[in-house]
């Protein structure tokens, strides 16, 4: 069985809820709002959950482990990552690593093969589960290593990957261990379609699944304004100039820009599903709309006749 296979977006559409933002990513989100947005994504099909122990120091995969202690676990695919291992902070932690209302811990990087399992043992316990669906190591910044294989033999997890932004850690793993998926975060998007180059190439050739974050690069092709979040710093203003004159073209066809966004990663034959962040039940529903209906082709076939798609990237309905 290729090991892309392990990776099935189980639900009714292509859409993994990235929790970050219920962990208190860019501002703080109650208990109540938090419980509302998950139970909106599970009415919406959603089955597919990808969090960490960095999104507000656990708070996320608790809130997770509050939500799953009431659905079926055989029904729910859940990744989450190692390479930050939790404990009790001393100091403010108001704001690290742009989290709120979090939690008195922080998180200590330990990418070591017993910071891997403790990681791993930490986060089932807050999940409140026996296993991992998918192990991601988080944002590496070392050579590759075995850990996760040996977890993944041990039947600790299923499937096993990394997540990144950068596009040639992605590529190294790949090529030098038995990975079963990648996290790619914002390098294919309407505005980077770097992952197009090799990376997808490579995944396709290795029978790695893809799991797209970051299509509306943190924040920019969501909600377009100056000085609005893009890959987690304020947009340029020769780049916000740019997605204002796509969202131009979106508008002629009666498009919200974000649904553009969502269409042109997953035309990607690459792409097995996006991971998109939400904070409330009302940005569930139109991420679930956005992955779940089509957008006009001509839409696309003008923003690249205009210059306005990233090189590199595919044309959806272009072969």
């Amino acid at each position: 069985m290729p090991r892309a296979d392990f990776v099935k977006v189980p639900g009714a559409n292509r859409l993994v809820l990235g929790c970050a933002p219920i962990g208190g990513l860019y501002a703080s989100v109650d208990e109540g709002e938090a419980a509302a947005t998950l139970a909106e994504a599970w009415t919406q099909g959603v089955r597919a959950f990808d969090t960490a122990p960095l999104y507000g120091v656990g708070l996320s995969e608790e809130r997770l482990g509050k939500f799953f202690a009431t659905h079926p676990r055989h029904e729910i695919l859940l990744s989450s990552k190692v390479g930050r291992v939790l404990a009790d902070a001393v100091d403010e932690v108001a704001g690290v690593e742009g989290f709120f209302g979090t939690p008195p811990r922080v998180a200590r990087v330990d990418y070591s093969r017993d910071g891997v399992r403790r990681s791993i043992e930490q986060s089932c316990a807050r999940l409140g589960v026996d296993h991992l669906d998918i192990a991601l190591v988080h944002d590496p910044v070392h050579d590759p290593d075995l850990a996760l294989e040996e977890l993944r033999a041990e039947g600790v997890v299923t499937a096993i990957g990394v997540g990144a932004l950068d596009v040639g850690v992605l590529e190294r793993y790949c090529l030098e261990t038995e990975i079963d998926c990648i996290l790619v975060a914002a390098r294919y998007s309407l505005l980077d379609a770097s992952a197009a180059e090799r990376l997808f190439p490579l995944c396709m050739e290795r029978s790695v699944a893809v799991l797209a974050a970051g299509v509306y690069n943190s924040g920019v092709l969501a909600d377009p304004r100056p000085g609005a979040p893009f890959n987690y710093r304020p947009v340029p203003p020769e780049l916000l100039e740019r997605v204002l004159l796509v969202r131009q073209v979106c508008q002629r066809y009666g498009v919200a820009l974000p649904h553009a966004a969502v269409q042109y990663v997953l035309a990607h034959p690459a792409v097995t599903a996006v991971v998109i962040g939400a904070r409330s039940p009302r940005e569930v529903q139109e991420n679930a709309q956005y992955v779940g209906s089509t957008v006009p082709s001509d839409l696309f076939a003008e923003l690249d006749a205009q210059g306005l798609l990233p090189r590199g990237g595919r044309v959806p309905g272009v072969e």
